[in-house]
């Protein structure tokens, strides 16, 4: 061979992917899927989002003020609002996060300028004016369109706080809550349904043990009235931090069925909590270790789901993913407390992951929320004054949307190795359902240099034709900038064939591709 030839191919690989490559035959695999009338519908909520008061997320993010120049509907911005609308997101969990815990929310309520000032002691000890609270994120919720799903304050509030907020927010006859949010001009209560019991109770929460906390759950619990009469609280304990079974076991063995609906769980998809890494500069060492660690949520939802089973074999109570993303060190220039940090094609990887798992999962997991909707961690939007982006995973959520409250179809899949050095990955991810009608398959090739054909036998699925869209870049760093916010977006796909119910699918290097047939 030409070495010339060979050095200039190299130089065009490393060019391309960012780092240097080898190249392999073209790798191939093969999926089944089939349909089970048994199958769970895939529950919408599990593409749900997160909104802490950290960072940017609130202020400056989602709420700028009714007095801004930027255009706002009470304060919170137009853009956003219809972004938002268009992404289809089913629940949004507010105020925190380790924020929820210090949160005390009648400092939020009534005139702003009449509020008052707190410090945020967990994130960059800013002072915050509680000019966005209660009322402003519950109206914020109607416009849009999602369920609120607020989590309580347990670790330095009291449950006479609780119950207060339970009250004022849902009871709709005469009483001291409900009055107090009439004088504060609103009538209808709001109906929440979604209420986590505190958060990360082992941890920011009050460094608690699984033992303690779950007597102060059951204390909470049973002083928190359902003003409607309708039954229809959904309480979701704090769950464990990763691999911690134990917690899970706990919470399963010793609440009583009838006080509980979920249980959380909380994990990140983090190289090293030491050295976290750059979100855009990293290397094919830093993006395997990262899809490592998001790969590694099968195997958390598997055994946390095994551990509930022994309790509960009929799977009423929930596994509820309310934390879960990419998170790197922040961008250079910003504010440590902020966790402000870009979105690049690695995060598309991780987000088309981690909604497979969640999909093919849903027997059990049946709610899921992203951290965080803006301007922190794995975002789904990014502002810069009156700018506002739209990240890789925006876009990887958005095609996904298909698969809310659709029925699942079980997947059986042979995938090739994505290898660095004497590790390997499955290459090949993917989940599938179908709803009115209509049958979407969602497909992630995470190797870096090498396509994947895919042969897809559609078990006894009668479709006609197919079309599909693919997230794709030039490279795993690329992102959406404020000077070019469209280099990521997803565009028409149409390297596949379908013939005799079998579809051959050629995924590109990292990429993501959603096929919809009719």
């Amino acid at each position: 061979m030409n070495t010339n030839i060979t050095k200039l191919s190299k130089l065009f690989l490393v060019a391309v992917f960012g780092f240097s490559l080898t190249v392999q035959a073209q790798l191939k695999s093969e999926i089944t899927i089939g349909y089970n009338k048994d199958a769970p519908v895939i529950n919408k909520n599990i593409y749900g989002h997160f909104a802490e008061h950290l960072g940017r997320c609130i202020y400056d993010g989602f709420y700028v003020g009714p007095d801004s120049k930027i255009p706002n509907t009470n304060g919170v911005r137009n853009d956003i609002i219809a972004a938002l609308k268009d992404l289809g997101i089913p629940n949004l969990r507010w105020p925190g996060g380790c924020f929820a815990d210090t949160y005390h929310w009648k400092d939020g309520i009534g005139p702003k300028d009449e509020r008052p000032e707190i410090v945020n002691q967990w994130w960059g000890g800013v002072t915050e004016d509680n000019s966005f609270g209660t009322h402003d994120f519950l109206d914020l919720c109607e416009t849009l369109g999602t369920e609120p799903y607020l989590a309580a304050n347990v670790g330095s509030g009291t449950i006479e706080e609780f119950t207060d907020w339970v009250q004022y927010v849902n009871h709709s006859g005469k009483s001291p809550m409900s009055d107090l949010r009439k004088k504060n001009n609103r009538d209808k209560p709001w109906g929440v349904k979604y209420w986590g019991i505190g958060n990360e109770m082992w941890g920011c929460g009050g460094n608690m043990t699984a033992e303690y906390y779950v007597n102060i759950y059951k204390r909470y619990v049973t002083f928190m009235a359902d003003w409607s009469n309708s039954g229809d609280l959904f309480r979701i304990a704090s769950g464990a931090n990763a691999g911690d079974y134990h917690w899970t076991e706990v919470m399963m063995r010793d609440i009583p069925k009838h006080m509980l609906e979920g249980v959380a769980l909380h994990s990140y998809s983090v190289i090293d909590w030491s050295n976290k890494g750059s979100a855009t500069k990293f290397s094919e060492e830093q993006y395997f270790s990262s899809m490592k660690a998001a790969l590694f949520m099968d195997e958390l939802v598997r055994k946390h789901s095994e551990v509930m089973d022994k309790y509960d074999p009929e799977k009423k109570t929930a596994l509820i993913v309310d934390e879960w993303g990419g998170w790197y060190d922040v961008e250079e220039g910003t504010n440590p407390g902020f966790l402000y940090q870009q979105n690049t094609m690695r995060d598309a990887m991780i987000a088309g992951c981690t909604l497979n798992i969640f999909n093919n999962h849903s027997d059990r997991v049946r709610m899921a929320n992203l951290a965080q909707t803006i301007n922190v961690l794995q975002a789904v939007i990014l502002t810069k004054g009156d700018k506002m982006l739209l990240t890789p995973t925006y876009h990887v959520m958005k095609l996904y949307k298909v698969h809310q409250d659709a029925k699942m179809l079980p997947v059986k899949v042979s995938s090739p190795e994505y290898k660095f050095g004497d590790k390997a990955l499955p290459a090949v991810s993917v989940s599938a359902s179908q709803k009115e009608g209509k049958t979407h398959v969602s497909l992630v090739n995470i190797h870096t240099s090498q396509s994947v054909t895919t042969q897809i036998n559609l078990d006894g699925i009668d479709i006609k034709n197919f079309t599909a869209k693919i997230i794709s870049s030039g490279k795993l760093q690329d992102h959406n900038t404020f000077e070019k916010p469209e280099a990521i977006t997803p565009k028409e796909f149409k390297d596949f064939k379908f013939k005799k119910g079998v579809l051959t699918v050629t995924l590109p290097p990292f990429s993501v591709v959603v096929l919809e047939g009719n």
